[in-house]
């Protein structure tokens, strides 16, 4: 699995380099041909060639899925650490905050945010960014809490150590371990949602090499040109499994009880 992730941030990097300018563009003389030594994928409905398409669409996915990442885990942060930090009245406002963000369905609320902003890449961005961070911060919220209670956080507030210094040195840095396994499944379960976003219509937009989107346009025609959607679906099936066992082996790294 770890090999299968390394080679998508290769693919990512070094993919849109490679890829040819003709992925963006229609040649309707080559619509539709199914897998052959000169197109290894077949081509889609615009006769470009899927394998490139998939290549240069790497990039696009695997950014815009660790975007998504990021800017959710920096609220839940920002969220954990004010509630850790706060007076408890703010403690208790924003955990019922997150309480009530749990108890929504994520993927109708995400779905319905990109709606309004409009069908696009960098709304799905922003309405997975902005239903995510719940868990994330209830997780920490608890964690820093524990750690706050250490002995060296105890010698550190002796010593004169300002609580900022104390939280963004000590205890914030001592407390992210136990996401790192939830950020690894992460990444597995929103490459996942933002190509269903991508595939219903509210997320990346053709001709983008997004594999969602790649997806979203060969339907039509499935039936007629099954590689079209084969190649990118399979692409996100296996980079999603992949994140998710790396995850699976993370925690067993982390916690030696788990090992046989």
């Amino acid at each position: 699995m770890f090999a299968v992730v390394v080679a998508l941030f290769l693919v990512a990097l070094v993919g849109p380099l490679l890829a040819p300018p003709s992925i963006y563009t229609s040649n309707m003389l080559e619509t539709l041909m199914p897998p052959s030594a000169d197109h290894w994928l077949g081509t889609d409905d615009q006769g470009r060639d899927i394998a490139w398409r998939l290549v240069a669409g790497a990039q696009l996915s695997l950014l815009a899925t660790m975007l998504v990442v990021i800017l959710y885990s920096a609220i839940g942060m920002l969220v954990a650490t004010l509630a850790t930090v706060g007076p408890r009245w703010a403690d208790e406002l924003l955990m019922r905050i997150s309480d009530i963000g749990l108890s929504l369905p994520g993927l109708v609320v995400a779905l319905g945010i990109a709606t309004v902003l409009g069908p696009s890449l960098q709304s799905g961005i922003i309405a997975l960014a902005l239903t995510g961070w719940p868990m994330t911060a209830r997780i920490l919220r608890t964690t820093m809490r524990q750690t706050m209670e250490q002995s060296f956080v105890e010698g550190a507030t002796v010593l004169g150590v300002s609580r900022t210094r104390l939280m963004l040195k000590h205890v914030l840095p001592n407390s992210l371990d136990v996401l790192i396994v939830k950020w690894a499944g992460d990444l597995s379960y929103t490459m996942l949602i933002l190509a269903g976003l991508s595939f219903i219509g509210v997320g990346a937009q053709p001709p983008s090499p997004e594999w969602g989107a790649m997806i979203s346009g060969a339907r039509s025609y499935t039936s007629i040109a099954w590689w079209a959607v084969a190649a990118p679906g399979a692409a996100i099936v296996i980079n999603a499994v992949a994140f998710a066992l790396l995850a699976d082996i993370l925690q067993v790294h982390r916690d030696p009880s788990l090992r046989s």
